[in-house]
This record gives structure tokens, sequence and C-alpha cells, in this order.
């Protein structure tokens, strides 16, 4: 089968990375992938927000699955462009997206199906907002209702602070998605992210894992779209799982089609466990980054054969996915001066950083003639396998040893939490 895969981070080249591996896989096609994915894949240039060009390609190309990677082609409706020519797709519709696309409908569809989440305040205008701070005790959560990379999350410790951050938010430091925004009561507890894969009826786990969103050690500064994961998260013990797909991932499947929504493809809740149980903090439409990269490496299932069962409604007739008992952890290299503007152009030798327990997956690189150099703020993952947190961390931290890379700075501490839990109990 051929199939192309939309998307150029390092989410993608994970997914690239797995999916050519599978004996399904005939030829594979990348829009617009990187130099990494290009290993795997040939790379196209393609614009996902021309629909009618993606179809075009399709046909012309025999493609039997399109993998949508990014949640902005499926909040913009392309998978359902791409059903409607009858190409199989992996990914939900434009509908179904709006669970990443926008916070409040989340949150009201939560209202609806009785989802355990924090309780939550939906503001059009600032005025609005500042009274609706009135409603809430610091820290407050205050979050651009629309799509912001993963940025659009303030946690203000003061109401002056907060109520600077609104000013911006409603002055369009998010753009557009910060024209409406949800203050959120804070929640206590541990953070962790559940995945599941459906097909609008069936419904299977595939994987937990622990980000690091900060910028800095020991998880300070500025947010970011994530310095690095590890996978599995063991503070979601399987009775947490449990609870979690009962009490939120199957209300959500089941009233988003019992709404005439139907959601398919991956769903990523990211979970507050606190005292009183799971609760969803929000959801995406897509596999995370760098979360996806730990999945990956762990998956020993087919993903083709998965995703064309999601596409085709056939998920309750293939086996669940099967993931290694193994850790995997992955650590991000991003460029100097990110999360703010980073300085691009540097270049990037991996001599030597791989080996059968480490991979390199590239986020923002590109080719300068002979050279590989960054081209973002987050240029590469480098992830790797242990049978222990313990062991990953060090083999992950080993290949960043490794690779060459001036202009590059990372977290030291990815996975420490679980390092001292494994060492201390």
């Amino acid at each position: 089968m051929n199939i192309l895969l939309l998307g150029s981070g390092g989410r993608e080249h994970a997914l690239s990375w797995k999916l050519a591996q599978s004996p399904d896989c005939d030829k594979l096609w990348a829009a617009p992938g990187n130099p990494g994915i290009a290993q795997d894949a040939e790379c196209v240039a393609l614009d996902a927000t021309d629909h009618a060009a993606v179809i075009e390609f399709c046909r012309a190309n025999a493609i039997g699955l399109v993998v949508i990677g990014p949640e902005a082609p499926l909040v913009d409706g392309l998978a359902d462009s791409l059903r409607a020519e009858g190409i199989d797709t992996f990914g939900p519709s434009k509908q179904a997206a709006q669970l990443e696309g926008s916070k409040s409908f989340t949150k009201e569809l939560c209202d609806r199906a009785g989802i355990p989440t924090a309780r939550y305040r939906r503001c059009t205008s600032l005025e609005q907002a500042w009274g609706a701070l009135k409603r809430f005790d610091p820290p407050f959560v205050l979050k651009a209702d629309g799509l912001a990379a993963g940025k659009g999350v303030v946690i203000a410790e003061s109401r002056e602070e907060a109520q600077h951050a609104l000013s911006e938010m409603f002055d369009g430091r998010f753009g557009s998605a910060g024209s409406e925004v949800v203050i959120e009561q804070f929640l206590t507890g541990e953070e962790a992210s559940f995945f599941a894969l459906t097909d609008g009826v069936s419904i299977v786990p595939i994987g937990t894992a622990q980000d690091h969103k900060r910028v800095g050690e020991g998880d300070t500064g500025p947010n970011t779209g994530g310095m690095g994961a590890y996978s599995p998260a063991p503070v979601l013990t399987q009775a947490l799982q449990d609870r979690a797909m009962r009490e939120i991932i199957e209300p959500t499947v089941r009233t988003m089609r019992e709404e005439g929504m139907p959601y398919s493809g991956v769903l990523y809740a990211g979970l507050m466990l606190t005292g009183d149980g799971p609760q969803l903090i929000e959801y995406n439409a897509r596999f995370g980054d760098p979360e996806c990269q730990v999945l990956m490496m762990r998956l020993e299932s087919d993903l083709v054969e998965l995703m064309q069962a999601c596409a085709q409604g056939r998920l309750g007739e293939i086996a669940p996915p099967r993931l290694s008992d193994d850790f995997a952890l992955t650590v991000v290299m991003a460029a100097q001066g990110y999360p703010g503007t980073p300085k691009t152009g540097g270049a990037i030798g991996l001599d030597g950083a791989e080996s059968n327990s480490a991979k390199v997956f590239h986020a923002g690189t590109k080719m300068a003639g002979d050279t590989l150099v960054s081209s973002g703020g987050r240029v590469l993952n480098v992830t790797a396998r242990g049978a222990s947190a313990t062991e990953a961390q060090r083999n992950a931290y080993a290949a960043v040893d490794a690779v060459d890379f001036p202009d590059g700075f990372c977290r030291r501490d990815i996975g420490q939490r679980e390092v001292r839990r494994e060492t201390h109990g």
C-alpha cells in the first residue's frame, strides 16, 4: 500500500520510522517532511491547506492511506475532504477535531457527558474575563481557546498577573487563538498523558507518558511545546487507566458519536491525577510531540494495520496494540533562544549518536548543501530505550552527548521524577 504522511516535525519522523517498518507499506511519501523523515520516505512539496492539491496527489500516486500528523490540518477539515473522495484517512473530522481546536467546546462536552474536569468560565471579552477572575482563587489557569502551538496556557500566581496576561491574550499574544479565553480552576496533583485509538466505536489504549513542558531544569521558565518525555507513566496505574477509560475516554467517544460527529484517530488525554481521581485537563486530536516519539519506540504492533483499522472502522476486529515493557525517554535539543526567537542555521553532527537503543528524530532540521542545520526551535528528539527509566535516561543522555550541536541546548533532568521513584521508592 502507498501511504502519505503529512507533517515535518519530530512526531512525524517517529511516525514515518514506524510506518516504514510495516510489511504493508510499499511506498511512503511525506509532505513536506524533513531530512530525518527522508531516510524513510520520499519527501514532496505539498501544501496541506490546499485540499485539492493533496487529493490530486493521492489520486496520481494511488495512495491507500493518508496519515495527518499535526493538528492544524485536522482543525481545517482536511480529513473530511479526503474521506469525501474515498481516501482512507487517519485523523478526526473537522467537527471532531474541535476537541483540540476549541477549549470551550471540550469543556462544554464534559458538562454534557459528565466527564470530570476543572471548573471553568468561557470569556469572549477582556471585561468579561476580568469579571470571571473573581470566581476563582489563585493560581489562575488561563487558556487561549484556539490552537496556539502548545503555548496558549498561562498559569498566573496573582490576580494582577492574571489581569496582565488576559490583557495580552485579548490583545493578540496568541493571535486569533486568544480571541476567546477559558479561565479554569487550578487542579492539584500529578499530570500524565493517556493515549487511545478509536474508530468512533471501538477504543483501545496505546500507552501512557509524562512530559516536561517548561524550558528550564526543575520545571522552571516559560512553557514550551515540550522539552522531553518518557513512557510508560507508572503513576498512571492500571486501575487509574481503567478509570480514565471508563469516566473520560469512553463517555467522550460515545457522546461524540451520539451527537453526530464521531471521533476517529488517536485521542490524547492530558490528565491531572487528583485526590478525587483523574480529571481531564485537555484533549489533543493527534499524537503528542514529543510523546509520540517515546510511544513509537515502545510500539511492537504494526502501525499501518492499526491506523488503517481506525480509518476503516475495523478497530474492534484486530488485536489491540502491543507495547514493549521497556521504558523510552526522549530529550529535546532546542536552538538557543527557544522558546523565544531561536537561533537557526547552526550545523549539526550526528555521527555516533544512534545505537541499538538510541534513535535521533529530526524536529527542526534542514539541509544546507551537504550540511545538516537547525531550522526551528525544537531541533532534535534524542530518544532511547532501557529496561528502567534510569537506564533509558542514561542511554538517552549518552546519545545527547554524542550530538555535535554547538547552537543547541537541552534540559539535563528529563525523567528525573521517575528515576527518583525507582531509586528511593
